[in-house]
């Protein structure tokens, strides 16, 4: 059976609501424009979680505009370096699903076909509202035939073009939950990565934190192999705000303690502590999931490092207590977790691959003893799997591969690539 993907276009493939933004830029130079910009930014809130009809929170707000046609060039320009982080980052998606992905907004095409286009989704699968202008291109209304300006809009565009397959939703507001209300889609993701609307999202099938998480839960192809709302950070002791910030814009799951516990550490991918609340090396034989440590400090003993490395587990410190760890140290972790890198870590041996294009990358970590490398390469020489990059690099305790490869895999391939003796961790990064 066909599937068919709608997705909305305000604050879910953006990370704004597009006709607040348009209000900031036509009113900047107006005397009362922090008043205007409320009541746009009401209106839209109101409409969003269903305490107003859509078409007068639309009609009012575009009488509020005041906007012309250069104001909107200015809002594309804005736009594009506004798409929400999660569909920037899953193209590939879209390319290879051009013909079963809809946007369906009751924003205006004008904006919106410029900014989406980009991202291979064909001109006529977009659906929105169109401004109407006078003139001098100044913006004096809207289509009001469009069944996306009346109130339950997104329902009757579906009804009209009777999708043969199976739909699923996602958005962040309550027109996008109408399409699940009228029983028209199969499920509907409420998308929350750039704001959570709690009255949509306690009706919604799945609550989904980002665009990798609905392409996970549904097996579809995506940037990232695991998506990070799944990976839990946990935050002991003193650990910068700015620091925490990078990694919830990332997109990890952050949780913070007083102090480490087992259950906590058991859970956790990534460990963030300052220098008196570090881990001790018998805590981390039982913390299978753990990754990377962010010591905001030093590390506290050479054991705890090299007990880390035996279990696969890199660690990031400041021994020199840099004033800017704040920074260095997420940027670091996250190199590692997206890309592999390991520079600079105070555990592991040195590398830091270039990232290929258009290629698969898997990590093995496994004890440093000869012919694993050999084994390794077996297993995608008898899966017919091409290596198009190739990274091994060792310390007296492991021996750390990084394998690019050009061509798809079942999971046969990386069961065997975890089976093989002396591997202590293997990760599909991408």
């Amino acid at each position: 059976m066909d599937q068919y993907f709608i997705i909305d276009f305000d604050s879910t493939f953006t990370q704004v609501e597009a006709l607040d933004e348009l209000a900031r830029i036509s009113l900047k130079n107006h005397p009362d424009r922090e008043k205007i910009y409320e009541q746009i930014e009401e209106l839209t809130n109101a409409s969003m979680e269903g305490r107003l009809s859509f078409t007068q929170s639309l009609e009012a707000r575009v009488k509020l505009l005041q906007a012309n046609r250069e104001h909107l060039k200015q809002l594309i320009t804005h736009l594009k370096k506004k798409v929400s982080t999660s569909f920037s980052r899953n193209t590939i998606f879209f390319k290879n699903h051009q013909d079963e992905v809809l946007i369906v907004s009751g924003g205006f095409k004008e904006f919106i076909t410029p900014v989406v286009t980009e991202y291979h989704i064909k001109k006529e699968n977009i659906y929105a509202n169109t401004f109407v202008f006078d003139d001098e291109g100044n913006i004096i209304g809207y289509d009001r035939k469009n069944p996306l300006s009346q109130e339950g809009g997104k329902v009757k565009l579906l009804k009209e073009l009777n999708l043969p397959g199976e739909i699923f939703g996602i958005g962040d507001g309550y027109s996008d939950f109408q399409l699940k209300e009228s029983g028209m889609i199969k499920k509907f993701f409420a998308f929350t990565e750039n704001i959570e609307r709690k009255s949509v999202a306690e009706k919604a099938d799945h609550i989904t934190p980002s665009f990798d998480e609905f392409l996970y839960i549904n097996k579809l192809p995506r940037a990232i192999s695991y998506p990070k709302n799944r990976i839990k950070c946990l935050v002991v002791g003193n650990v910068d705000e700015d620091a925490l910030a990078q990694m919830q814009k990332e997109g990890y799951n952050i949780r913070q303690r007083e102090s480490i516990e087992d259950k906590y550490l058991e859970e956790a991918g990534i460990l963030f502590c300052d220098e008196e609340n570090q881990p001790t090396p018998e805590q981390l034989q039982n913390a299978g999931r753990l990754k990377a440590i962010g010591i905001f400090g030093k590390i506290s003993s050479r054991k705890l490092g090299e007990i880390a490395c035996e279990n696969g587990i890199i660690i990031f410190d400041d021994p020199k207590h840099n004033p800017r760890n704040d920074d260095f140290i997420p940027k670091r972790v996250m190199a590692f977790m997206n890309e592999g890198k390991t520079h600079t870590s105070c555990n592991f041996p040195d590398l830091q691959p270039p990232r290929i294009n258009n290629a698969h990358r898997l990590i093995h970590i496994h004890k440093n003893v000869p012919g694993i490398l050999a084994k390794i390469n077996d297993v995608f020489a008898r899966h017919n799997i091409n290596i198009v990059g190739e990274f091994l690099v060792t310390n007296p305790q492991i021996g750390y591969v990084i394998t690019d490869v050009n061509t798809g895999y079942d999971t046969q391939v990386l069961n065997e690539l975890k089976a093989i003796e002396q591997t202590i961790k293997f990760r599909l990064l991408y």
